[in-house]
């Protein structure tokens, strides 16, 4: 570019900063007067309003007055929200207005448009001239997809073609232009190298500038209800998923809100790693949760949970314990499909025998019996479906609760509670006694009390018929506030013994062929049936149990259903059993649902295969009706990183680096622990000092975090952050971590603490090592005071450096 041409481009960023400073300004006094205006208006709001319900006409008058006031303060509302959402968007255009810009010729069209890109809108003062184009808008999309050349984009008007003379990506900070590129690709390698090249953060940013052509299909694509996306570590899976809430709520902004929009995340911490990406795009966050919170929501009042970390854990390191075979199988069966099947035949025979109340009991004794509930329940036609039948039995005890709520108020304990009721409770009967009969007002019933109790005056009839109207009354009152819990817990279905009905299904083999119409059965049955309805049994619940046991809940006593949510998004999907997808999508039935995953990084033993046409995922929704992305270049690690750690996986190779330089990781073989965390300080002190700011000392288990990190703080390291499955927010610095809790999760640099046979060595461990050697951005150091795991045995010796 000659000088020329960058000076007429920094005259024109010029312009629109001056154009932005100007309008931002022009904004400020309208939004403090229209906030001032609402503020106003609330404070005299009945000043205004003379409430008058003498007359029809006059309770009209003062209906339309309400109104008339309640519609001014939305429209003052209204219009400080939306001029405040355009100085907000001005404020972020500010320090850089835009990051690209696209020369585009229509066809048939003589004139060529200049389009230039940012992160939203900015319209010149005649309301008609894009100054910057928000990168969602339909014509935006011609600088992710297409060099110069021809181009297309769609509209909803339909497809318009043409020819883009000019593809440009800028680098502007506080209103200055640093760098320009010319690109024949998406994103010229300069912008991307400098961009990957910067530091970790506590939070994930926004990639709006830096978006390739393979994310942007993911982020437009707006046909399909179930869109995979199963791409290697550091390929921007999840950052593609924000930038496409993003674009949904852009897109669909008349009709479709942030809380409409749930994303599901592998923990907590990881909820604080993204929380500030979508209020960069000036977007609100969508709602966050976890997969166990939920859980815990529907099943903690029920059960003690276990939590997926707490299986993990117990998968890494219990192998030696007996029971520990029969418990994998049960883990891999409880989250397959056959489980899946096996539960719905269950709900089929169920329907013809096994199903099992509840007494409903009151004041220690039996009120309606388990045995009569069942009884009425196989009274019904045979033909009655499940959930129908309940819902007939349901109704029929809050009937029964009704008759025998009016037999209990004779009983010896209603006389004895009205002995000790509060004058309140009194004024409250005196009352509706005064309503029933509008004979007595309280003035005059008290002093007739008076006259009878100083002996002034003999009490007549009527006295007694009132205190005997009184008396039931009050029994009523008692009886009734004593059966409001009886009524509550059978609107809950807690009459059926859903505990019962899933421990019903480990009886033994026999049984559980018979009931659940199933022909195999994993090996060690009669093991798993032990260990199941002994957890059962104290009222605990292991993970793998816990989803079949709602969606059985579910199938007997009808869906849960939500029906606001129109999106799910869920991380780290392949760690998600078949059951939880089922599950999601009958909680959810209007949503679609957007699953991230790579199978290289399944460290669950319940995982479920994301890509290809063998994924049970594609019929959830059906083929037609899903969309698979794969994404195979790798953007965040450097090119030694990745040629590292691809090569520890079967099937690495398919896996593209980006072309960024930088050092080979480093092994490091130790003498004894004492050494290697003298080393691993000397390392995280050096790391400190290059400017790396975040850094992990990633082991394998909670268990030895907490030894790591004892020992290394014991040993002089400092400021050093011990992260559990219960930290709630990700922050900078030098953390300790298991490799489970920082998937998602990226690092300045990582340090693998014990990357031996006794840490990593059976097959099933592979992904969980790959997983904790992919969070590295700059570098990769691995320590060890033996012999190496075999999965770094195996690796090409060119591919690292030993220290």
């Amino acid at each position: 570019m000659d000088s020329n041409e960058w000076r007429q481009e920094q005259q024109r960023l010029d312009l629109v900063v001056g154009k932005l400073e100007a309008r931002i300004v022009e904004l400020e006094p309208k939004i403090s007067q229209l906030r001032e205006q609402a503020a106003d208006i609330r404070k005299r709001f009945w000043d205004e309003v003379t409430v008058n319900t003498s007359t029809d006409e006059d309770f009209e008058e003062t209906f339309f007055t309400i109104n008339q006031q309640t519609a001014v303060l939305s429209e003052r509302e209204r219009s400080h929200g939306r001029l405040l959402q355009q100085w907000k968007n001005m404020n972020r255009l500010l320090p850089s207005p835009y990051f690209g810009r696209v020369d585009f010729q229509e066809e048939g069209q003589g004139i060529t448009e200049q389009v230039y890109i940012g992160v939203s809108s900015f319209v010149d003062a005649d309301g008609l001239s894009f100054l910057v184009y928000d990168w969602r808008t339909p014509m935006a999309s011609l600088y992710y997809d297409y060099p110069p050349g021809e181009a297309a984009f769609e509209t909803p008007g339909g497809r318009i073609t043409g020819t883009m003379k000019l593809k440009r990506q800028y680098q502007i900070r506080d209103g200055h232009l640093h760098n320009v590129f010319d690109s024949s690709i998406t994103i010229g390698d300069q912008l991307l190298q400098q961009v990957l090249g910067q530091g970790a953060d506590a939070q994930m940013k926004s990639i709006v500038g830096t978006i390739q052509k393979e994310q942007n299909a993911i982020i437009r694509n707006d046909n399909s209800q179930m869109l995979i996306v199963q791409g290697a570590a550091g390929s921007g899976k999840t950052s593609a998923a924000l930038q496409r809430v993003a674009y949904l709520l852009y897109k669909h902004r008349e009709r479709l809100t942030a809380d409409q929009i749930v994303l599901f995340s592998p923990n907590p911490m990881f909820n604080s790693y993204v929380s500030t990406v979508l209020p960069e795009l000036g977007e609100e966050n969508m709602q966050q949760t976890t997969f166990q919170e939920y859980l815990d929501n529907w099943l903690a009042s029920t059960f003690r949970l276990e939590d997926p970390f707490d299986q993990i854990e117990y998968v890494l390191t219990e192998q030696q314990t007996l029971g520990y075979e029969a418990r994998m199988n049960g883990i891999q069966y409880k989250a397959s499909k056959a489980y899946l099947q096996a539960l719905r035949g269950y709900s089929l025979w169920l329907v013809k025998e096994g199903m099992r109340f509840d007494d409903i009991r009151f004041r220690d004794r039996v009120l309606i019996p388990g045995e009569q509930i069942k009884e009425k329940f196989y009274s019904y036609d045979s033909s009655i479906r499940l959930t129908n039948r309940i819902a007939l039995v349901q109704k029929w005890l809050l009937q029964e609760l009704t008759r025998l709520e009016k037999e209990e108020q004779e009983a010896s304990w209603v006389q004895e509670e009205l002995n000790y009721l509060d004058s309140e409770q009194y004024a409250e009967v005196f009352n509706m006694l005064h309503k029933e009969q509008g004979v007595f007002d309280f003035a005059e019933k008290y002093a007739r009390i008076y006259e009878i109790l100083h002996n002034q005056r003999r009490p007549d009839e009527s006295d007694f018929d009132f205190a005997e109207r009184e008396e039931e009354l009050l029994s009523r009152m008692i009886v009734k506030e004593e059966f409001k819990p009886l009524r509550r817990s059978v609107k809950q279905f807690s009459f059926i013994d859903m505990v019962g009905l899933y421990s019903q299904l480990f009886r033994d083999e026999a049984a559980y062929r018979e009931m659940t119409n199933e022909a195999e059965v994993p090996e060690l049955w009669a093991e798993i049936c032990r260990q199941t309805q002994e957890k059962l049994g104290r009222k605990e619940l292991y993970y793998e149990d816990a989803t079949p046991y709602l969606y059985l809940k579910e199938l007997v006593e009808g869906a849960r259903t939500n029906t606001q949510v129109r999106h799910i998004f869920i991380d780290e999907g392949q760690d998600y059993s078949m059951f939880q997808y089922e599950f999601l999508k009958r909680l959810f039935p209007r949503a679609r649902m957007t699953v991230l995953g790579d199978f290289g990084q399944a460290i669950f033993t319940q995982a479920t295969n994301l890509h290809g046409m063998d994924s049970p995922l594609i019929q959830l929704y059906g083929e037609a009706a899903t969309s698979q992305f794969l994404l195979i270049r790798s953007y965040r690690s450097t090119r030694p990183i990745v040629e590292f750690t691809k090569s520890l996986l079967p099937g690495g190779d398919a896996i593209v680096p980006f072309d960024r330089s930088g050092r080979k990781p480093s092994l490091l073989k130790m003498e004894c622990s004492e050494k290697r965390a003298e080393r691993i300080a000397a390392d995280l002190a050096a790391l400190q000092a290059e400017g790396c700011t975040s850094i992990a000392v990633i082991t394998k288990t909670a268990a030895e975090s907490r030894e790591a990190y004892e020992t290394l703080t014991a040993g002089g390291s400092k400021e050093l952050w011990l992260i559990t499955k219960n930290t709630p927010t990700f922050e900078k610095g030098t953390l300790v971590i298991p490799a489970y809790l920082a998937k998602g999760v990226e690092f300045d640099a990582v340090l693998i603490y014990d990357a031996s046979p006794q840490s990593f060595d059976r097959e099933s461990e592979r992904k969980l090592f790959y997983t904790a050697c992919t969070r590295a951005m700059h570098r990769l150091l691995l320590y060890t005071t033996g012999e190496w795991t075999p999965f770094v045995q195996a690796v090409d010796p060119s591919l690292y450096e030993l220290v």
